[in-house]
């Protein structure tokens, strides 16, 4: 069944696992407290189930009077965890706060074709503090992870990312984690409402696969992508030859578009194994009938070399780097960069 709680985050909720006869003769007063302070949620032999706002406290008292060795605890579905790293998972709390009050803004970063036209944006997210400092994305996506959050920061921002497409009125490409999802039918429904009701064509909005490396069910995979696809929406894959290496799988994934990893595309011109790399990445793409894009240009040696080969898409710092949308569009007034 579909997991709500991954959509709105509301307190978490600890299952704490109390083994050995001495730590078990101190449940019962631990019961009682809990009880008369309504933090306890429920109770089931040597396991107690208790409000986030407990744990910490409990904490303190198992190191004062228990065996920590033999206390256990878990969140949803993460496996049986030794108590003394409860606090990894109370320290990225703020996570929550992220998350319900939508924290998120975009930058973005444009993608141009061989002549260095615009073709299209990458939807880049940014997220702040309550005291307005930046905070690096991987942080803010670790911290989601640790708490089991993924799905509900996904979420947020691809929701905020179709809202931002309206303003920017040409082809956006907007990051997903497929490991995060649940049910397309349920976990989807949502972002093909909003485009719908912001009136965005769906010809628009390209979604990309993130975190491919991470992917281990690729039959999962394949819902997601046939949910966009049989709706029209396009899909790219990043990071291939890191998650999906056989051409099998690639033909089973149908990507519309491929992306080369920076790491094979900086110095290109000049590597013969990243250019070899590179040839290998061009063959899949056209085998497969998807379109080929290099990432993380910086030179103009790299984007000949690749566009000379057959590349077709091209993006990074060579044709600008990641700003606010008002700037970026403002700039893209001539639809071409210099």
């Amino acid at each position: 069944m579909h997991d709500c709680n991954a959509c709105n985050p509301t307190e978490l909720l600890y299952k704490i696992r109390i083994s050995g006869d001495y730590n078990t003769s101190h449940l019962p007063q631990l019961i009682a407290y809990l009880t008369s302070n309504e933090l306890l949620v429920n109770t089931r032999k040597n396991i107690i189930v208790v409000k986030e706002t407990a744990v910490a406290g409990l904490y303190d008292y198992f190191s004062d009077f228990m065996e920590l060795k033999s206390i256990e605890f878990k969140v949803g579905t993460s496996e049986w965890t030794p108590i003394h790293e409860v606090f990894e998972w109370l320290e990225v709390k703020w996570i929550d706060k992220v998350i319900l009050d939508n924290s998120v803004t975009f930058h973005i970063q444009s993608i141009v074709d061989r002549n260095k036209e615009v073709f299209a944006y990458e939807m880049l997210a940014r997220f702040q503090d309550e005291d307005g400092n930046s905070v690096p994305p991987n942080v803010v996506f670790t911290a989601a992870k640790k708490r089991n959050r993924t799905y509900a920061l996904d979420r947020v921002c691809r929701m905020t990312a179709v809202r931002h497409a309206v303003a920017i009125q040409k082809k956006v490409f907007i990051n997903f984690i497929p490991t995060s999802i649940y049910s397309p039918e349920h976990c989807l429904k949502t972002t093909i409402q909003l485009a719908n009701q912001l009136k965005i064509p769906f010809s628009q909005l390209f979604f990309e696969v993130v975190e491919t490396e991470n992917v281990t069910d690729i039959e999962h995979l394949k819902k997601i992508l046939d949910y966009y696809r049989k709706r029209g929406l396009h899909y790219a894959l990043d990071d291939v030859g890191e998650g999906f290496s056989t051409i099998e799988m690639l033909e089973q994934l149908k990507p519309n578009y491929m992306k080369l990893d920076m790491k094979f595309v900086q110095g290109v011109s000049d590597d013969l194994c990243k250019q070899t790399a590179a040839k290998k990445f061009l063959t899949a793409a056209l085998q497969v009938g998807a379109i080929p894009l290099a990432e993380g240009i910086e030179r103009n040696e790299d984007f000949y070399w690749l566009k000379e080969i057959g590349y077709e898409l091209f993006q990074g710092y060579l044709f600008g780097k990641p700003g606010p949308i008002a700037t970026d569009i403002t700039l893209e007034k001539n639809n071409k960069l210099v």
